[in-house]
């Protein structure tokens, strides 16, 4: 379970990574296609291997192949052949999540779990915004009212916005300007697909963390599609973070991390993050590391993480950088100053200089001091590079250890369940009360002791009636008598 594991060959000598140092966070670094995602592979069925559950996004469908056998690969035989390696070929336990439920098993969470912080950002709602998305969680929670996906919250926006002057005295004013940029904000997000994300049943944090016949189970997120929507992905991978980190007890120093997270495409988790979140991810990293949970950053450049989380990860692995603009040449020096300094390499010219699968390596030793940088050759995988058959994708998550826990999407009596019911009831009093006021008014406008329209004009018809026949049996009469 704690045998160091051998990710890449300097010469003679192999760099190992510690598996009890291996939730001390790393950082793989690098331009396109020098060889990040085969690293990635390599590290992930590493740590597999031995009993260590994994979680990772698949930005371009390759990572797929770690559940099917390596082999017939010339390149792969090649490298091994010129680091006097044998091939051991073999295939990993994977468990594939799609948010949009075609690419692997739905995953999904609730407005409450994702929480305003993180719908702000994805909203891209400004400051004032997201204080009125805070006070709509608080009410709904005042009240008891569930926010499991978007019809939800657009119904309780909507109340909010209904009873802004009443809710104002308790819970400041509400704008109603703000009210309409989130229904906005939010029939946007709808656009996108997002309200596959939101609903149940919910993921089980704990679905993640599993292993079968002692290898690892990788939980492979399809990022296909998602990627193109950046925010909507860099939401869920933190969300899912986030609830590992509420989710698991203190475990100290153990041999081997309980889980291992990799965040592919890191640069989409800071973009335009707002202070307070980049310091949220800034604790999570800092604290998760003692319940046994390694996260791993993969991007282009170091300077796409922010300074406080990159003091982090102490783990690194750069493969060649370019060097074509003073952007790059500045993510050239911050790569290169903040590896260990190895005074026979000269790493700024290094990095310019690596081929496809080679990478600059300073893994942590066993005190957790940063090892001196070393030049070297990737391992290849030992699964399949690249990506599976659609037909065995399909297979496979019919044998999957979550089954169809997740498959069939179920709509509980929430929020707008709840508001509907409630304006439809507060319709049918309103029409009462403009029913009971009407007749109010015509009661006013009838004084006591007068007669209404309609009794008078009765009341004069009998009348007219009356004098009619009267003056007909009176001419009668007088007819007679005057006769005689």
């Amino acid at each position: 379970m704690s045998h160091p594991q051998a990710i890449a060959k300097s010469s003679d000598t192999f760099l190992t990574l510690l598996p009890s140092m291996a939730n001390r966070h790393g950082l793989i670094t690098g331009a396109t296609g020098t060889g990040k995602t085969i690293t990635l592979q390599k590290l992930i069925e590493s740590f597999s291997s031995i009993g260590v559950p994994c979680v990772v996004s698949d930005i371009k469908g390759d990572l797929s192949g770690i559940a099917s056998i390596g082999g017939n690969n010339p390149k792969v035989s090649e490298r091994l052949s010129l680091m006097g390696l044998e091939a051991d070929y073999t295939q990993f336990p994977v468990t594939f999540w799609d948010v949009w439920g075609e690419n692997g098993h739905p995953v999904r969470t609730t407005i409450s779990d994702m929480g305003p912080l993180l719908l702000s950002r994805l909203l891209g709602l400004n400051e004032t915004q997201s204080g009125v998305l805070n006070l709509t969680f608080k009410v709904a929670d005042d009240e008891g009212l569930a926010l499991l996906d978007l019809k939800d919250l657009r119904s309780m926006i909507q109340n909010i916005g209904e009873r802004a002057k009443e809710l104002s005295l308790n819970y400041g004013n509400v704008s109603s300007a703000s009210i309409g940029a989130i229904q906005r904000a939010l029939l946007s997000l709808e656009s996108q697909g997002a309200d596959m994300l939101f609903g149940e049943p919910m993921l089980n944090i704990h679905d993640l963390i599993q292993t079968v016949e002692g290898k690892g189970v990788i939980n492979l997120l399809d990022a296909t599609k998602l990627i193109n929507t950046p925010k909507l992905y860099a939401s869920l991978l933190l969300w899912m973070l986030s609830e590992l980190f509420e989710a698991l007890p203190e475990a100290g120093d153990t041999k081997a991390p309980k889980l291992l997270f990799f965040f592919d495409e890191a640069h989409l988790l800071f973009n335009d993050a707002p202070d307070i979140l980049v310091e949220k991810i800034e604790q999570v990293v800092r604290l998760i590391r003692s319940k046994g949970v390694g996260i791993y950053f993969i991007t282009q450049h170091p300077n796409d993480i922010p300074e406080k989380v990159a003091a982090q990860l102490g783990n690194r692995i750069a493969h060649a950088l370019r060097a074509f603009t003073p952007k790059d040449q500045q993510a050239l020096r911050a790569a290169a100053d903040t590896m260990r300094d190895n005074e026979t390499l000269d790493e700024r010219t290094a990095l310019m200089e690596l081929g496809v699968g080679e990478a600059l390596i300073s893994f942590l030793d066993e005190k957790g001091i940063p090892g001196i940088t070393r030049r070297a050759l990737i391992i290849p995988p030992f699964s399949h590079i690249g990506p599976i058959s659609t037909e065995l994708r399909q297979e496979l998550m019919k044998t999957s250890i979550v089954g169809d826990a997740y498959n069939q999407r179920v709509d509980s009596e929430s929020a707008y369940e709840y508001l509907t019911q409630r304006r439809e009831e507060d319709a049918v009093q309103k029409a009462e009360d403009e029913r009971l006021k009407a007749e109010r008014k015509v009661e006013r406008e009838t004084p006591r002791g007068r007669e209404s329209p309609a009794e008078a004009l009765a009341k004069s018809a009998a009348r007219a009636i009356g004098s009619q026949l009267g003056r007909a049996i009176i001419r009668g009469i007088l007819g007679s008598i005057f006769k005689k």
